[in-house]
């Protein structure tokens, strides 16, 4: 009867720790699904966020737009802050841009972290991505990314009058300043960048590959995922120690 009595606990136990496992697995999937977004369990736990598509403001696009909602992304990012097991932050971005102030409020809960962050442009970083993509502690870039430097644009219903244009001015400063401080760029280089003529076809400004980003000085290092990841382990590591 002793003998019975004491496998029971370790039958349960096994079968419990399985369960969790599972359960960790499934929490996993549903939060890709669901938040694009996972803690995965590696050298350290890192967190991994992606910002892809459109960045959605307070205005709702159309379902058929691939977007990143900003209410989704600023409570990940407190949670992420205040969870003690997750030791690290990894941003992956592939976006075309999209709402200034909601790119600018993520940028900013980004570079007001504790939690060391470490962010890698993908296909694309353009527009308010670009902030997004400076505001880790270290920025990535693969060498077949582009990213689009350009003045800002609002949609609807503009008047010609100077209210507006000194609204559109200090929105640009706004970014341009956010940018120049999370990065080795000066602002006199980044507007001058920003309102190039003679690079696009159709639009004002810049655009930049994965070798142009970083040689500006936008972009720390070229690199994938692997060099992410690494240097991400290596702030997690100095910190420790500190």
């Amino acid at each position: 009867m002793s003998k019975e009595k004491n496998k029971k606990p370790t039958e349960t136990t096994g079968e419990a720790s399985e369960n969790e496992n599972q359960n960790q697995g499934s929490n996993n999937v549903q939060s890709i699904v669901d938040m694009a977004s996972v803690t995965a369990q590696g050298k350290y736990p890192v967190h991994c966020l992606t910002i892809v598509g459109q960045i959605e403001g307070h205005y709702i696009l159309p379902p058929q737009n691939k977007t990143t909602k900003y209410e989704h992304v600023i409570p990940q990012l407190v949670a992420i802050e205040e969870d003690k097991d997750i030791k690290g932050l990894l941003i992956l971005l592939n976006t075309v841009g999209g709402d200034v102030e909601a790119g600018l409020a993520i940028s900013e809960l980004i570079a007001g972290m504790k939690t060391p962050t470490v962010s890698l442009v993908l296909g694309g970083g353009h527009s308010i991505g670009v902030p997004l993509a400076v505001s880790a502690k270290k920025s990535f870039i693969v060498p077949s990314a582009t990213m689009t430097i350009h003045p800002v644009r609002l949609n609807g219903l503009v008047l010609g009058v100077p209210q507006s244009f000194s609204y559109f001015d200090k929105m640009q400063d706004r970014i341009t300043r956010f940018v120049s401080k999370n990065s080795h760029i000066s602002e006199e280089r980044f507007k001058e960048l920003m309102m190039e003529t003679g690079e696009l076809a159709m639009d004002v400004g810049t655009s930049l590959d994965g070798e142009s980003a970083v040689s500006e000085g936008l972009i720390d290092e070229l690199g994938g995922l692997s060099d992410a990841l690494t240097a991400l382990y290596d702030m997690v590591e100095e910190e420790k120690k500190a």
